[in-house]
C-alpha cells in the first residue's frame, strides 16, 4: 500500500494558495460592493489608451511581422541568458562546452538569416 501522508503538506499548501488568491480577487470586489465604489457609469465603462479615445477597433489584426520580431527578441534574450553562465564556466566545460555553445549560436544565426532572408524583418 501506498503512503499518501508525504503530500499533506504540499496539499495543505495548495489549498492555503488558493485561499489566499480566491481572497485577493474576491474581497475588493466585496468591499466595492458593500462601501458603493461599485458605481458603473458610461464614463467610467468607455475605454481609453493613454487619456485618448481609442482610434480603431480594438479587435484589430496585428501585422504577422510583429509577432516574428517578438518571438526573435525572446529567442535572442534567452541567448543572452545563456551566454552568461557559458562564459562563467568555461574554464570547467572546456572544449565540449565551448564547440556546443558554437554550435547553438550557429543555429541562431542560421534562423536569423533565414528570417532575414524571407524578409521578416522588413518594414514598409
Amino acid at each position: 500500500m501506498v503512503d499518501l501522508s508525504q503530500y499533506l503538506p504540499i496539499l495543505i499548501f495548495l489549498g492555503i494558495a488558493l485561499g489566499l488568491s480566491a481572497l485577493f480577487v474576491f474581497l475588493p470586489m466585496g468591499v466595492a460592493r458593500l462601501t458603493g465604489a461599485h458605481n458603473p457609469t458610461a464614463e467610467k465603462l468607455s475605454e481609453y489608451e493613454c487619456g485618448f479615445p481609442a482610434f480603431e477597433d480594438s479587435r484589430s489584426q496585428f501585422d504577422v511581422r510583429f509577432y516574428l520580431v517578438a518571438i526573435l527578441f525572446i529567442i535572442f534574450d534567452l541567448e543572452a541568458a545563456f551566454l552568461f553562465p557559458w562564459a562563467v564556466s568555461l574554464d570547467m566545460t572546456g572544449w565540449p562546452g565551448w564547440i556546443t555553445m558554437m554550435v547553438f549560436l550557429g543555429e541562431l544565426a542560421v534562423g536569423l538569416a533565414y528570417a532575414w532572408k524571407k524578409g521578416a524583418l522588413e518594414w514598409e
